[in-house]
């Protein structure tokens, strides 16, 4: 007995569909705003020989309808944890582009999703812990920090980019970490910078949670909503503000066991 041909453009509808939410969803977790999230995934469909009816990206999951004849079918998938991923998100963007020229299939643009996830390179977590301890130095000094609470705030922002890799890495909720991060940097910042007699040990805990100020959210929550994506936009200015306060809650904790006023 053969297989209803309806069917069967239904399992490739369903195929075409979900390669264009893997490619959603990992622009979404790599930081993209939700006006590149659709571009993509539209592309993506559109190279693959069907077209997109219909797009929703949500915080926590998003959505498809493609149609193709007379087929018509909804996907959907859910979102993991966002983050900021440049590399990953620019080469998602680059293999839009190439599936929309035509000629590949469905099994070889997965192929491809998958290739690019796991060989994309990663800066290791020692340049990154480093880089993060400088940039919140440096900044630290454009906030007014002496130079005797350098050395403690970039000590103090390395070790917390550090333990915050490492705690992400084992899906901590994204909340809580902001918590511990703060409280751990700013904790060794301000010790460290009144051990090393610095005036401005309030201002030295401050920079040292700076790594945690969520720009790129914020920056796609403002153009989210530019956009007319208002609900995407109000879940990621939420977040910011979660962990925003979070945060300050983590930096409060520290000046209660450091005894700063």
């Amino acid at each position: 007995m053969t297989d209803d041909p309806v069917r069967l453009k239904h399992r490739e509808l369903e195929k075409i569909a979900m390669a264009a939410l893997r490619v959603a969803r990992i622009l979404v977790e790599c930081g993209a705003r939700v006006r590149v999230v659709h571009q993509g995934a539209s592309l993506v469909a559109r190279g693959l020989g069907v077209e997109p009816v219909g797009l929703r990206t949500g915080y926590a999951s998003q959505e498809i309808t493609v149609h193709s004849g007379g087929n018509t079918i909804t996907r959907m998938m859910t979102i993991g944890p966002h983050g900021v991923n440049h590399r990953l998100d620019h080469a998602m963007r680059r293999l839009a582009v190439r599936v929309s020229k035509g000629g590949m299939t469905v099994e070889e643009v997965e192929a491809e999703i998958d290739h690019l996830v796991k060989t994309t390179p990663r800066h290791p977590l020692w340049l990154v812990s480093l880089a993060v301890g400088l940039a919140c130095a440096a900044f630290g000094r454009l906030l007014g920090i002496d130079w005797l609470a350098f050395g403690p705030v970039f000590v103090g922002g390395g070790l917390g980019q550090a333990l915050r890799m490492y705690l992400h890495r084992r899906g901590v909720n994204s909340y809580v970490l902001a918590a511990v991060i703060a409280f751990t940097a700013a904790s060794i910042a301000g010790a460290s910078a009144r051990l090393a007699g610095s005036t401005t040990t309030n201002l030295a805990m401050m920079a040292s949670i700076l790594l945690l100020v969520p720009g790129v959210p914020a920056t796609n929550a403002q153009t989210d909503i530019m956009d007319g994506y208002p609900s995407m936009g109000s879940a990621r200015a939420v977040s910011v503000l979660m962990v925003m306060g979070f945060a300050t809650c983590g930096v409060w904790l520290a000046e209660a066991l450091l005894g700063v006023q």
